[in-house]
């Protein structure tokens, strides 16, 4: 049977709600208006990024300020780094593709932008966003300051730094506004990656840093819909004293990115070389056995596993295998791997829908990995609930993960 491709998304919509309501530790405490309101601007905020032409020629536009970053990238890396950083070739090249490499000439680009971010986040520029996006969820959300806060500054300073912004008040955050803190760093990535990610996926989808964003947007009140469903609560803590001084002077916001940057870039080089190999060990071991006429792979189990799921966010079912073999990637592995597989997928493995709610569906950090770190650093900033913070990190991989099918759903429901 055939559906059309708008109703897998809405039939999406509703399976993936209704999972965060099977898993609830209140079913009886539906938050029905919560629920309303946040797929309704999740809707809205669609509608008029994507649909709207002038918002659309702004997001397109963005790629100009990608092209800029990735320009001045090529001049610090070729000069600390020489050829293999991309400055001149001491010698004729028959092959340029073969002296481009991940970790000297693409991932510097995570150092600079962390760098920039914490330079714009100290002139006051990124806290200003920041502040207005606390006050719409504020509003629109019903949920406490401190926690639209911490929400918000997860677009620009991700799932670890955001915390640090709202550290007077994570003792005494509710249960409910923790979770909910946790599963918007899951379902979203941060400003510092958002280069890396539009780099890779340039060339697979046009516009990949605009689309970044309003993934990364559309995220939050979707994230804090299944939170909110997940673990009910009505009480919010006020966002009543000033919020944490990050930096102290220009040149420490500088330094200060550029250390976290490289700490992130070390963490980048050093998951992609470990993940890779593991899977590759692991297509090895079990390549031996050959199931429908192939060998097994782990690319293949999983994409059996979340098949379903990329099916019910609106990609046709001729795509399903391979797109729930990228957020299987991305669920157990993390979403850099996933984007590297989507841009060196065949132009014509996947459907220009199917690459486009792929984009969408693999925009958060919902992975275990980025839960041990969370763990880690959360407890570390409030040691007396470390045994909750463990319990919640855990748990919050599901409506982390959920929140991004939820976003891809909607841009399934758009227009083509």
């Amino acid at each position: 049977m055939d559906f059309p491709p708008q109703l897998q998304s809405v039939i999406g919509l509703a399976v993936f709600v209704g999972i965060a309501w099977l898993l609830s530790e209140n079913r009886k405490a539906f938050p029905t208006t919560t629920v309303i309101v946040g797929i309704g601007l999740q809707i809205l905020l669609a509608t008029a990024l994507l649909g709207l032409p002038f918002m659309r020629d702004a997001l397109l536009a963005l790629n100009g300020v990608v092209d800029a970053i990735q320009a001045a990238t090529a001049k610090g890396s070729s000069f600390v780094f020489g050829y293999v950083g991309g400055g001149d070739k001491p010698f004729a090249v028959s092959n340029p593709g073969a002296v481009v490499t991940m970790a000297f000439t693409v991932l510097p680009i995570v150092i600079v932008m962390s760098a920039l971010s914490a330079l714009l986040w100290h002139w006051g520029i990124l806290s200003l966003v920041v502040r207005g996006f606390a006050f719409a969820l504020e509003r629109t959300m019903k949920i406490g300051g401190a926690l639209g806060l911490g929400c918000a500054s997860n677009i620009f300073l991700g799932m670890i730094e955001a915390p640090l912004l709202i550290r007077p008040y994570l003792e005494r955050l509710t249960r409910s506004e923790l979770f909910t803190l946790f599963t918007c760093g899951l379902a979203n990535v941060a400003g510092t990656v958002l280069v890396l990610y539009a780099t890779v996926l340039g060339p697979v989808v046009p516009g990949a840093v605009g689309h970044i964003i309003v993934a990364s947007l559309l995220s939050l009140p979707a994230s804090i819909v299944l939170s909110k469903i997940m673990i009910p609560g009505n009480e919010t803590t006020p966002a009543n004293r000033g919020e944490a001084i990050l930096y102290r002077s220009s040149m420490d916001a500088v330094s200060t990115g550029a250390e976290d940057g490289m700490k992130i870039y070390l963490s980048i080089l050093a998951m992609l070389l470990v993940m890779i190999s593991l899977v590759a060990l692991a297509n090895i071991i079990i390549g031996n056995v050959e199931f429908a006429g192939a060998p097994l792979s782990f690319e293949r189990i999983v994409g059996w596993a979340f098949a379903p799921i990329a099916w019910l966010i609106g990609v046709p079912a001729a795509d399903a295998a391979l797109a729930g073999s990228l957020m299987g990637t991305k669920t157990i592995l993390n979403e850099m791997i996933a984007y590297l597989n989507l841009a060196a997928l065949p132009e014509d493995a996947l459907s220009d829908r199917s690459k486009l709610l792929m984009v969408y569906a693999l925009c958060g950090f919902a992975n275990l990995s980025s839960v041990g770190m969370m763990i880690g650093s959360i407890s570390a900033l409030v040691p007396s609930r470390r045994n909750e913070v463990v319990e919640l990190s855990l748990k919050s991989l599901i409506p982390g993960t959920l929140s991004t099918c939820m976003t891809a759903a909607v841009i399934g429901l758009l227009p083509a």
